[in-house]
């Protein structure tokens, strides 16, 4: 599960995103994708831009003692947290136009969650899941759906590029569900699925959220990439203190309350 390196660079980032972030928000869509492809017993899965790896650890309570679990990711600080967390799982460092993987080991899952819209040449990421993945295979990939489908993140958005200028959200990037069946066909893969789906989402920090999130809408922003760490801290607490209208709008006494859209595709080898 990537996130822009200008967010995954920042100091502690990893540790928090992995208590604040992955329990409310990414583990609900991991398990929706391991339900997607049934892992059992024996499976061996391949978890690609795994974060801190929520992916993989799930995947592995569903295996047992029983499969193999291997999660890749080419940020360190993310490694570092999930190989804390998970010490079991073989973690690698790689990237994923070019996997950490040889030829003649095959897996019966692969899995991407949210990291195929931050993928600089998407083409080679699917070809490169595409040769990993075992005959008949099962391959399942989600990535946020347009940011306007999502008013909060939409609005918090508009907030920030009040400081910032117009920014393209890359966590939003590839949410047209066409154009990832297009690439999952060019790349050989069979039986083919496409959906949209949304989840009502609960954080119980809301002003932390908002901070991260203006975090990564700093660093995703070009005012942003011309700012020092001192620089960028202020414009987040100034984005965080102006959000205060967006936060009680969606809040709900047990923190945010928001509903996020992702496209969750399926194929086979």
């Amino acid at each position: 599960m990537t996130l822009p390196s200008s967010a995954t660079n920042h100091p502690n980032f990893a540790e928090i995103y992995e208590q604040a972030l992955v329990p409310h928000l990414f583990r609900p869509w991991a398990e929706v994708l391991l339900d997607q492809v049934q892992v059992s017993a024996g499976d061996r899965v391949l978890d690609i831009a795994c974060g801190t790896g929520i992916g993989a650890r799930l995947a592995k309570e569903r295996l047992g003692s029983g499969g193999q679990v291997v999660g890749v990711d080419q940020s360190q600080p993310m490694l570092a947290v999930a190989r804390a967390v998970a010490p079991s799982i073989d973690w690698r460092e790689g990237n994923a136009g070019a996997l950490p993987v040889d030829d003649r080991t095959k897996f019966d899952v692969v899995l991407c969650h949210q990291g195929l819209q931050f993928f600089p040449d998407r083409p080679a990421a699917v070809r490169e899941m595409r040769r990993v993945l075992a005959s008949g295979g099962r391959m399942a990939i989600a990535t946020w759906r347009p940011v306007e489908e999502s008013p909060m993140v939409r609005e918090l958005g508009g907030v920030a590029e009040r400081h910032l200028g117009p920014i393209v959200d890359q966590r939003h990037a590839f949410g047209d569900g066409n154009a990832i069946a297009v690439l999952l066909t060019d790349a050989g893969l069979n039986d083919i699925s496409v959906r949209t789906m949304t989840r009502l989402l609960r954080l119980p920090d809301a002003t932390l959220f908002v901070r991260l999130n203006a975090m990564a809408l700093v660093g995703m922003s070009s005012a942003g990439k011309t700012m020092d760490e001192e620089k960028k801290a202020q414009v987040v607490s100034a984005i965080v203190a102006d959000s205060g209208d967006v936060i009680a709008r969606y809040a709900d006494g047990e923190g945010l309350a928001f509903h996020l859209g992702s496209n969750v595709a399926t194929a086979r080898g």
